[in-house]
């Protein structure tokens, strides 16, 4: 019996976690869906403007795994030419561990001018082209070639121009994107905050158009809201492919690709443990 009320107490507190985050995202995606009032929506996670909640290098500087997860939550800002601003909430990253890591650009040291940014100071942007028309947003982090991708955001502000902007790629007479749609993946969000090829190499930690803010009004992630998965696209990298470098906010309805499995009760501190080494959570 006492073995039962355990597990009883283990689930009540996943589902308890679960419903927590699925609250919080649907409460801040769906208050702004098929409103004109959404110009001005900001989630409820989101309280006041950016004076003094700018990140500075101070965040940036630590290990690749640990920057990855301490991303989750933050606000990256893009100020447009026309003062503008348009934010939105981190709730997906994936770490590259820099040599050792097959499936990073920088795998076996290789430096070259198209991932030179991985091999700059910690909270550098790193932006690089897939398929020879989308971008991807990268951040530098302590380690040799290590950084950072950005997979997803929560959008909090300016769905109006993310919108335009993500639908300028898109084809005449398509049906109108859903706030939960307009940053749900890497190339998606540069699309939607407009994020240019001529970002790569900037300093995150001082730029004018675009930086990380922290919200002193948001909600502290509880134990097991980060889900801990397996990257996305990267399957031909052997046991690369496998290792548990994806962070994401466990149930948020932004997030690009859910990983069930990795979900279920235990599973994230026995995969962790078993495929990740001391000495990559530590570069």
């Amino acid at each position: 019996m006492p073995a039962r009320k355990r597990k009883s107490a283990s689930v009540e507190h996943k589902t308890d976690t679960q419903s927590t985050v699925l609250k919080r995202g649907r409460q801040s995606v769906d208050k702004s869906n098929g409103a004109d009032a959404e110009h001005n929506f900001k989630s409820q996670y989101f309280s006041c403007e950016s004076n003094g909640l700018k990140l500075g290098q101070e965040f940036f500087n630590q290990p690749c795994v640990c920057l990855a997860k301490a991303l989750i939550g933050k606000v990256l800002v893009r100020r447009c030419a026309n003062g503008e601003e348009l934010r939105g909430r981190v709730v997906e990253t994936e770490a590259y561990l820099g040599g050792e890591d097959k499936a990073s650009h920088s795998a076996g040291g290789k430096r070259t001018e198209r991932n030179l940014a991985m091999f700059m100071k910690p909270g550098t942007i790193y932006v690089y082209p897939i398929y020879g028309i989308y971008l991807c947003m990268n951040i530098s982090s302590q380690g040799e070639g290590a950084a950072v991708l950005l997979r997803a955001l929560e959008p909090l502000q300016g769905h109006t121009v993310m919108r335009q902007l993500r639908g300028a790629r898109r084809r005449e007479g398509s049906r109108s994107l859903k706030d939960k749609e307009l940053c749900n993946g890497p190339s998606k969000l540069c699309q939607a905050l407009d994020v240019p090829r001529a970002f790569d190499r900037r300093d995150l930690a001082d730029d004018a158009e675009v930086w990380l803010e922290t919200d002193p009004g948001e909600i502290p992630l509880q134990e097991g809201e980060v889900v801990t998965s397996t990257r996305i696209g990267i399957e031909s990298h052997g046991e690369w492919a496998a290792k548990p470098l994806r962070f994401y906010l466990r149930g948020h309805p932004c997030v690009s690709v859910l990983d069930k499995r990795a979900e279920e009760p235990g599973q994230q501190t026995s995969v962790e443990l078993t495929t990740i080494s001391e000495k990559s959570i530590s570069e």
